[in-house]
């Protein structure tokens, strides 16, 4: 008699097996980072270099082909990005923005247009490919967006 395992079970390839680990997809959109942003990416690839330089040191196959890939990712990420400075005072939301707005029942949020790597909507900080953020692109203060199911007037940009 044959038993089936569980798929909870069976541990799934992390590379230790000599099997490659997939690719991190790289966005098809402009790599656009903020002066942050790009801080970050670099520090992520720092980080990158020297976990790579621990795992080789402890012959860590595993972690060696996982921070390879991460590290073949955030490298590429650095190559392309286009940092851009925040805007001076257009009057309208831009790249780099920061947006007050105010909902209907009088709830303020504030959103934050940042690239994709530098995203992290908890903290509203939000990619400017995102919906949200190519509704807001353009707008100005006063103008009313809908966002979701209600409508939000722009208060502030930043």
């Amino acid at each position: 008699m044959i038993e089936v395992m569980s798929r909870a079970f069976v541990k799934d390839s992390d590379g230790a097996e000599g099997q490659e680990l997939p690719e991190l997809r790289v966005s098809p959109h402009r790599n656009l980072v903020t002066p942050a942003g790009l801080r970050q990416v670099e520090a992520t690839v720092g980080q990158l270099q020297t976990g790579l330089s621990e795992a080789r040191a402890t012959e860590d196959r595993a972690a060696i082909a996982r921070i390879q890939r991460d590290l073949r990712y955030w490298t590429e990420r650095l190559r392309t990005a286009e940092e851009i400075a925040p805007s001076q005072a257009s009057g309208t939301v831009r790249f780099g923005s920061t947006v007050a707005l105010e909902r209907q029942g009088g709830e303020r949020v504030e959103y934050q247009i940042v690239g994709e790597d530098e995203a992290d909507p908890a903290h509203g900080k939000i990619s400017y490919v995102s919906p949200i953020a190519r509704l807001l692109i353009g707008a100005s203060v006063g103008d009313v967006v809908t966002l979701a199911d209600r409508d939000a007037k722009i208060l502030e940009i930043g």
